[in-house]
């Protein structure tokens, strides 16, 4: 299927990729409101260990990526004999990849959590959520690799559905779980970890089942399982490796900055997390275009229509950015108001002290609805080394400034938030000079 260009087919494609890209977002979110309202201690603990396990997520989404522009290729190019192939290499991998993360985080999360954690509590409460959230890997990465199929393919649809079932069946057992509802133990935030893990066993189950009753499944294959293939596996970890190298950047970084934060104190890790959760809720839109954007431009490459790839990024960059500030301005303006009935409490201090943080994300967030589209861009033409080249010497930037912001100056939160806003803006510089430039015509995917 050749994609076309107009704002219509932009958002049919990439409306549904924002549930299905933001998965591990809307579980780190439904955790952590419920966490809110059984302590301020495990709200900070959840904030602080879900920023972990989202790294271990955009390791396998990462992984994901190179398969996923492999299959926009194929298709573009009208190759469809190559997209189940290309498919069952991806899963393979992610295979093994799920079971080499599971045993670092089973028999290595003790000692790296060691590294980082200096309250006691803190430590002892990640650990007990790792216990539960690292089976979850099998799944998630499983589910990763049909997403990036549907994706691959523009039939983006029943992501939607899938994300909603998963956000769900995790809420419901996150109210169980946690508090010890509906007959289920109280376990806290070792239930919140359950609880996730389970809800990306049952949409594993629902998406596979779907895969199996889908015509454009068999059309490409989908159920031949050939033989491992080595070569293409290589093929595509070449090409994902510098995205999940980019990934582990981007989300180690911000690990980083949470454990310099942890060094000020439970509280003011307390409104980061708070500022985390809206920075997640309000990226989605983000995540979505920038995913559809990564589809489109290998698509387009794959057509020979190379001038069309920057013209749709700006495209893509308006819509984003316009329906990110739809979502964002309300939030941003009216905190106490609009997050009340899913933090609300006797005691709104919290939300209240976080308003200076929500107007640097509202800004952070401008910048990253055009950065986000254009970078994720940049890695749908194949330039994936390059971008792991721009974004490691942002990454070093930003945790020397937020270092010398938080141990130096007097700053606050609100600047050691502010290099996010410095991030986004080097990035998409450096990105769009590159595409301009041309360089990425003769690159091979």
């Amino acid at each position: 299927m050749q994609l076309g260009t107009s704002y219509r087919e932009i958002i049919k494609i990439s409306i549904p990729i924002m549930a299905g890209s933001a998965v591990q977002q809307i579980i780190a979110l439904s955790d952590s409101v419920f966490l809110y309202h059984l302590s301020e201690i495990d709200f900070a603990a959840i904030g602080f260990v879900s920023v972990f396990y989202l790294i271990i997520a955009a390791v396998g989404f990462g992984f994901s990526k190179g398969g996923q522009i492999m299959i926009a290729r194929r298709v573009g190019e009208e190759n469809d004999n190559e997209v189940g192939r290309t498919f069952h290499a991806m899963l393979y991998f992610e295979l093994l990849l799920a079971l080499g993360l599971f045993l670092f985080m089973a028999f290595g999360g003790y000692y790296f959590f060691s590294l980082f954690a200096n309250s006691d509590v803190i430590f002892e409460k990640s650990l007990a959520y790792l216990n539960y959230r690292q089976w979850g890997v099998f799944f998630s990465f499983s589910g990763l690799a049909i997403i990036a199929f549907y994706t691959g393919i523009a039939k983006t649809s029943f992501i939607v559905v899938d994300a909603f079932i998963l956000a769900i069946v995790n809420i419901v057992l996150n109210y169980g779980l946690i508090f010890g509802h509906f007959g289920l133990p109280a376990m806290g935030i070792e239930g919140a970890g359950l609880a996730s893990t389970i809800a990306e066993a049952v949409a594993l189950v629902v998406f596979v089942i779907y895969l199996c009753k889908d015509d454009v499944a068999r059309k490409y294959k989908m159920f031949r399982l050939p033989k491992i293939d080595w070569e293409l596996i290589r093929t595509q970890f070449n090409l994902s490796s510098p995205v999940v190298a980019q990934a582990v950047v981007g989300f180690g970084s911000w690990f980083v900055f949470f454990g310099i934060i942890e060094n000020l104190g439970e509280r003011p890790l307390a409104i980061t997390n708070l500022g985390r959760i809206v920075y997640l809720a309000l990226s989605i839109p983000t995540w979505g275009f920038a995913s559809g954007a990564n589809t489109m431009v290998s698509n387009f490459i794959g057509q020979g229509k190379n001038r069309l790839v920057i013209p749709i990024l700006w495209k893509v960059s308006k819509i984003c950015l316009l329906i990110t500030m739809l979502i964002s301005l309300p939030i941003v303006a009216f905190p106490e108001q609009v997050l009340y009935p899913l933090l609300g409490g006797s005691d709104m201090s919290l939300i209240t002290e976080s308003r200076p943080v929500l107007y640097v994300i509202a800004l952070i967030l401008v910048f990253f609805s055009i950065g986000g589209v254009f970078f994720n861009g940049l890695a749908g033409t194949g330039a994936t080394y390059f971008g792991l080249k721009i974004q490691m010497g942002c990454a070093i930037f930003y945790l020397v400034y937020i270092y010398i912001c938080v141990n130096y100056t007097n700053g606050g939160l609100e600047w050691a938030w502010a290099s996010e806003v410095f991030y986004w803006i080097v990035i998409f510089g450096l990105t769009y000079w590159y595409l301009k430039s041309e360089k990425w015509h003769d690159l091979v995917v």
